[in-house]
């Protein structure tokens, strides 16, 4: 059987991402391609790399005949989601790669987002789509909301640990590096290459990055108390990755255990030998993450590393991931590519 898809948002990075991993998979076809401000243009008109597949031109969402299409992704700004999936048909799954849907209250949306959330009935059937730790709620969701990329890759480092108990949940410093695409495609002054090339910075610093109100949400609720992490977020001068350095206190070797055992049946989230970092260069252009642990040089802390294609495994990866399941499709479908390397 194959499943008929739409994805919505399809001129930005994550909209190309989806295309070009869909485009390899078995069992799923792409029909509609919905970009309000390119539509009539052809997807090589947009995306030069992507001339060899033989899809629909862009068009208009109003255009589409979502009566045709078993599932839909939606892969556009925030606040814009709300608007568009209240509209669409109401038997219609969806896979919202925003942040319109990640955060379960209004009031905590309201507060990392800055406007009311316009769409809270269908909030309230909105499932958190971090794959490995909402699998069987995922299967049968209508709508699945994707997680922050920083929020995934900290998350991954960290929900074994906070769950297992093995870390002081009062000592988290969580120091992340990101590269530019994660910003976006829109065109930005501090992202132009003079701006942004040789050389790299924090942002969002002292605890006013949006995805924070992910960790909180996330953490709080494993914990079954307020869990609150010291976050700092950089810029760095790389199109593709994410790579999370953790600061924690407890045992070092028990902390790799207790990520080793809890991924050990993973197909995507790979814990390296102890002692061993991972690099953004080996997991570009997969649905990979590598997780590494070090003990520190004071005795009873440890540093976690965990790094990722925040294009792949943190976005558009993970929303096929998690429509594979929707889908009951194998759940590596259209994902075990190897990384790119060099």
């Amino acid at each position: 059987m194959t499943h008929k898809i739409a994805i919505l948002g399809a001129s930005g990075y994550t909209g190309a991402e989806l295309i070009r991993l869909i485009s390899t998979h078995p069992g799923l076809e792409i029909v509609a391609l919905g970009a309000e401000r390119k539509a009539g243009q052809s997807l090589a008109q947009v995306f030069p790399h992507l001339r060899h597949l033989d899809l629909p031109e862009l068009c208009k969402i109003s255009e589409i005949d979502f009566s045709q299409v078993d599932l839909c992704f939606c892969a556009l700004p925030h606040k814009t989601s709300q608007e568009v999936i209240s509209a669409l048909p109401k038997d219609l799954r969806i896979v919202d790669l925003s942040a319109d849907f990640r955060l379960r209250s209004a009031d905590d949306y309201e507060t990392w987002y800055g406007n009311p959330h316009s769409a809270m009935d269908q909030q309230a059937e909105a499932v958190y789509g971090l794959t490995e730790f909402y699998r069987d709620q995922i299967r049968d969701a209508r709508l699945v909301a994707g997680t922050g990329c920083n929020a995934a890759t900290g998350q991954y480092a960290l929900r074994p640990l906070i769950a297992a108990g093995v870390i002081d949940l009062d000592e988290i410093i969580l120091d992340l590096k990101c590269a530019v695409s994660g910003a976006g495609r829109s065109l930005k002054e501090n992202l132009l290459h003079a701006e942004l090339s040789e050389g790299y910075n924090a942002y969002a610093i002292g605890g006013t990055h949006r995805h924070l109100g992910e960790f909180d949400q996330e953490f709080s609720a494993i914990a079954g108390r307020p869990v609150k992490v010291q976050f700092t977020p950089h810029l760095i001068p790389a199109n593709r990755g994410i790579l999370a350095t953790v600061y924690v206190r407890g045992d070092a070797a028990r902390i790799h255990d207790t990520l080793a055992q809890a991924y050990a049946d993973e197909p995507f989230l790979q814990v390296l030998p102890f002692g061993t970092a991972p690099s953004t260069h080996d997991v570009r252009g997969s649905n990979f993450c590598h997780l590494g642990v070090t003990g520190d040089r004071i005795e009873g802390r440890a540093i976690v590393i965990a790094a990722l294609d925040n294009l792949t495994k943190g976005s558009s990866g993970q929303a096929l991931q998690n429509a594979n399941l929707m889908l009951s499709e194998p759940e590596t479908a259209g994902l075990m590519m190897a990384p790119l390397f060099p």
